[in-house]
């Protein structure tokens, strides 16, 4: 049997039982949604922010290019042998249309609080069962991650 194929069942069933012991109000119900190949695309989970301190990323308009010359150095140094700036997977899932999928906030919260958001939040176990690995904390600061989010956004074409 297909590893991935084994794993979606597992996923499925972990998302049941995480949503029905989800009392608090500001919580979402698991939504999961499986493509023709049996990859999970959506799983939407705890909150759509994560979990972590950033509640609220002012974003720059236009993109502030210091910070995406910066970001683009972290992808190089920390990111590329993980992640692609196409949709492609790689180890990681590709970094196209990241800042479609999540709010900045959920992404600043992935990147600074690694092991909490695989360990507690849907989505980002969600990401587990598509990749099959854990991504591991790259112990960057927030200035580091609001610059790599910068640099997401110029990749997804903001302006």
């Amino acid at each position: 049997m297909n590893l991935k194929k084994s794993f979606i069942p597992v996923a499925m069933i972990t998302l049941l039982i995480l949503s029905c012991n989800n009392q608090s109000s500001d919580k979402k119900a698991a939504r999961i949604v499986v493509d023709k190949n049996d990859t999970l695309v959506v799983a939407e989970g705890v909150s759509s922010k994560g979990i972590g301190r950033f509640k609220d990323v002012p974003l720059t308009h236009p993109l502030d290019i210091s910070m995406v010359e910066k970001g683009k150095t972290i992808f190089d140094a920390k990111c590329s042998a993980c992640h692609k700036l196409t949709s492609e997977k790689l180890i990681g899932p590709g970094w196209k249309g990241v800042t479609d999928r999540h709010t900045p906030e959920w992404i600043m919260n992935f990147i600074t609080n690694t092991e909490v958001m695989l360990d507690k939040d849907l989505a980002a176990q969600a990401e587990i069962v598509n990749c099959l690995v854990r991504m591991p904390n790259q112990d960057l600061t927030d200035d580091q991650a609001r610059q790599i989010l910068e640099f997401q956004r110029q990749n997804d074409g903001k302006e």
